[in-house]
C-alpha cells in the first residue's frame, strides 16, 4: 500500500490528515509487516480518523466494529437469520429435516457481521474496531482467532480464511487494560496531543479562511489549558471546533469576552469552565 515513511506522511496528508513521524511510521509497518495497529490515546486526537484516512488513501472499504459493554459474537462476528430460516422450514414442510438443514444454513440466511466481513472478499479493506476497551473482555477472545490467523469458523459452514488481509487498526482509549496476548498480536502507537506547530498546521487544514493569528492564538489557549488540572483536557477535535466557532462569530482575536462566551465549545465540564475562567490569564500567554 505504501512504500516509505515519507509516502505515508504525503498521502495522508491528500486526505486532510497530518500525521506525525511516529504516526506515519506505524502505519507505514503495519502495513509492510501485515501487523494489526493498535492506537491508544486520548479521545479526540485522530485514532479513528486515522482508519479513515488510510482507508481513502488505498480506495479500501472501511469496516467498522463499534464496540461498547454488551457487544457478543453475534454482532461482531455473524448470526443467523432466524426470520428467514422459519419462513424456509414452514415452506418445506413436507422435507425431511436433513434437506430442511443443508438449506437453511446456506449463504443465503447467514448475516456476516464486520468481523466476518472483514476477510471475506478479494477487494481491498480497512478494518476498525474501534475502542476495543469498551467490549468485554470476552470479546478478545474472538478477537485473537481472526487477528492472528484472520480465518473464522462458522460450525455449519467450516472455516472463512481471509485471501486477502485487512489493514487492521484497533482503538483504546485506555479505560481497561487489554489482554497482554492481544497486545502482542499488534503493533502498538500511542498518539498523545500534538505539538504546537502541528496543531496549528491541523487547525489551518481543516478550517479554511482562519488567519494565522487567530490560529495560534487559539492554539497557545488550548495548551494552557490542558496545562491545567481538568477532568477532561480538551482534545484536538476540541481545537478545531474552537477555531470553527470563532471564525462563525467573527472574531478576529481572542479577548476575555470571547473566550468567556465561547468555552463550553471547547470544555464539556461546568467546573472545568469555572476553573479555567478563573485560573487562564490571556495577557500571560
Amino acid at each position: 500500500m505504501f512504500t516509505s515513511v515519507d509516502d505515508v506522511s504525503a498521502r495522508l496528508a491528500e486526505t486532510g490528515y497530518l500525521a506525525s513521524p511516529a504516526v506515519a511510521t506505524s502505519v507505514f509497518l503495519a502495513d509492510r509487516l501485515g501487523k494489526p495497529l493498535l492506537v491508544e490515546g486520548p479521545a479526540g486526537v485522530g485514532k479513528t480518523e486515522l482508519a479513515k484516512a488510510v482507508a481513502a488513501v488505498a480506495g479500501a472499504r472501511l469496516i467498522r466494529l463499534q464496540c461498547y459493554e454488551g457487544v457478543d459474537e453475534s454482532r461482531a462476528l455473524y448470526e443467523w437469520n432466524h426470520a428467514k430460516q422459519l419462513l424456509r422450514i414452514s415452506a418445506g414442510r413436507d422435507e425431511s429435516w436433513d434437506e430442511t438443514r443443508t438449506d437453511i444454513f446456506g449463504e443465503e440466511f447467514l448475516l456476516p457481521r464486520p468481523l466476518l466481513t472483514a476477510i471475506r472478499g478479494d477487494d481491498p479493506k480497512v478494518l476498525l474496531i474501534d475502542e476495543t476497551d469498551k467490549a468485554d473482555v470476552e470479546v478478545e477472545g474472538l478477537l485473537l482467532e481472526v487477528l492472528s490467523d484472520f480465518q473464522v469458523t462458522v460450525p455449519e459452514l467450516g472455516t472463512v480464511t481471509a485471501t486477502r488481509r485487512p489493514f487492521v487498526v484497533l482503538t483504546s482509549n485506555a479505560t481497561r487494560e487489554l489482554s497482554e496476548a492481544l497486545r502482542r498480536r499488534c503493533l502498538f502507537l500511542h498518539i498523545g496531543f500534538p505539538d504546537a506547530e502541528l496543531e496549528r498546521r491541523i487547525v489551518r487544514l481543516r478550517v479554511p479562511g482562519i488567519e494565522a493569528a487567530l490560529a495560534e492564538s487559539v492554539v497557545r489557549v488550548v495548551g494552557a489549558l490542558r496545562a491545567m488540572d481538568l477532568r477532561k483536557a480538551p482534545s484536538v477535535a476540541e481545537t478545531v471546533d474552537w477555531a470553527r466557532t470563532l471564525l462563525a462569530l467573527g472574531a478576529g482575536t481572542l479577548d476575555e469576552t470571547v473566550v468567556r462566551d465561547s468555552l463550553g465549545v471547547v470544555l464539556k465540564h461546568q467546573d472545568d469552565i469555572q476553573k479555567a475562567a478563573a485560573k487562564l490569564d490571556l495577557d500571560t500567554l
